[in-house]
């Protein structure tokens, strides 16, 4: 081990189990963890309360983690996250920040910014691939061009050679004289908030430790009927760790590689039922990826249609219809028992989403944005890369997407 300190920029990796970030400084010497709140540089996007919500608990519990180790994990809530990435550097003496890719539109644009700020301090800033099975700018088709259609995109993907989930070595925290909060005073959740959210605690339980109890849960007990039950909407059909996964609480390669061990035991038992099960679920992590995928490719896809051919559809941005949507009250039943749902618990099986989104769209009109919008301040696992993806998907935006002109009938 050598003598190099580095700072490491917690964001939406916050586990201690195969993080790139983390095991590349710990490799080089003593390690400053820092998570930093900036609800400015969230602009438009800033998380809504069920997702604060689980961001505060997952802080909590990364905390006590780290401080089982002998440190903590510094918390600073600032106005800008470059200068205080700077402060942090020389309150302990760095050398070095580290940090695991995000692909959102905003966290490129920022970490394109704080790669150049530090880097002109003579800061050494390095990131490292923490949220997916493959980087985006790794894989392109035959012309060296980006993918346009999943199948496609999936298909070169599982025939690639994937990193194996990395194991920490031995490493040292360090403390440093520097201004700091209390997750409280992070200010994730107001005293309004708090009735409402205390109901999420008694059905999900945030945190990296019991994201992995919630994978062997799944693959162990629920996997093997996967293929059958993943389209029942009144039961918890689907993995559930979808949370999780956009906190990186869990890792998407251990997810991965769990499911393709359960996969190899039922192909050479020859059991149809699990191997349509792993394919199926190993479908949906595929298209996780191809969100991020497109968001890095196509960075304007939270603006406009992927295809052009949508650019002067007359949307009907009727704001009564939109209030009648988002409350439930279309006289649709099951789209108001989904949108009431989804304001209760933060929370929709991905059957509901599309029938909602695609009511949204294509009876009422709406303009998609509006519905990505409201996704991403009501969901509790709101993912923008995910969110644009759906919203383009059933909007006809996506080469491969539903066709605009395509009605699923709700009564039906």
């Amino acid at each position: 081990m050598g003598s190099s300190r580095t700072v490491v920029w917690f964001r939406r990796d916050l586990r201690i189990e195969d993080n790139p970030a983390l095991a590349a400084a710990a490799r080089d010497g003593p390690v400053f963890p820092v998570y930093i709140w900036c609800p400015e540089e969230e602009g438009q996007f800033y998380p809504g309360r069920v997702s604060r919500w689980w961001l505060k608990q997952s802080l909590t519990h990364l905390g006590n983690s780290i401080k089982s180790l002998g440190a903590e994990l510094i918390l600073i809530k600032t106005h800008s996250a470059v200068d205080a990435l700077r402060d942090c550097v020389n309150a302990v003496g760095a050398t070095r920040l580290v940090f695991n890719h995000l692909y959102d539109p905003v966290s490129l644009v920022r970490d394109h910014s704080i790669k150049e700020k530090l880097g002109e301090l003579g800061i050494s800033v390095q990131s490292y691939n923490g949220d997916l099975l493959y980087e985006p700018w790794d894989i392109y088709d035959d012309e060296g061009h980006a993918f346009t259609k999943f199948n496609s995109y999936w298909e070169k993907c599982l025939h690639l050679q994937m990193e194996p989930v990395s194991h920490l070595p031995p490493w040292k925290l360090i403390a440093g004289s520097i201004e700091k909060c209390s997750v409280d005073e992070l200010g994730l959740e107001d005293e309004l908030e708090k009735a409402s959210n205390s109901l999420l605690g008694r059905a999900w339980s945030p945190g990296w430790g019991n994201a992995d109890k919630s994978l062997t849960e799944f693959v162990e007990r629920h996997l093997i009927n996967y293929s059958e039950n993943r389209l029942k909407v009144g039961v918890d059909s689907t993995s559930l760790l979808s949370p999780y996964l956009h906190f990186g609480e869990l890792s998407v390669r251990k997810v991965f590689q769990c499911v393709r061990m359960k996969q190899l035991v039922w192909e050479k038992e020859e059991n149809k039922k699990g191997k349509d099960s792993v394919n199926w679920f190993l479908r949906s992590i595929g298209l996780r990826e191809y969100s991020r995928y497109l968001c890095f490719n196509f960075p304007f896809t939270h603006e406009r249609s992927l295809l052009g051919h949508l650019k002067y559809f007359p949307w009907n941005a009727n704001q009564a219809h939109f209030k009648s949507w988002r409350q439930g009250r279309t006289g649709y039943p099951l789209v108001d028992a989904g949108m009431r749902e989804l304001w209760a618990t933060g929370w929709m099986h991905n059957r509901i989403r599309v029938i909602v989104s695609s009511f949204s769209v294509k009876v009422l009109l709406l303009p998609w944005r509006w519905g990505m919008k409201y996704f991403w301040d009501t969901l509790l696992d709101a993912d923008l890369e995910c969110d644009i993806l759906g919203w383009q998907y059933i909007s006809g935006s996506l080469p491969d997407g539903h066709e605009l002109e395509r009605l699923d009938s709700p009564e039906v």
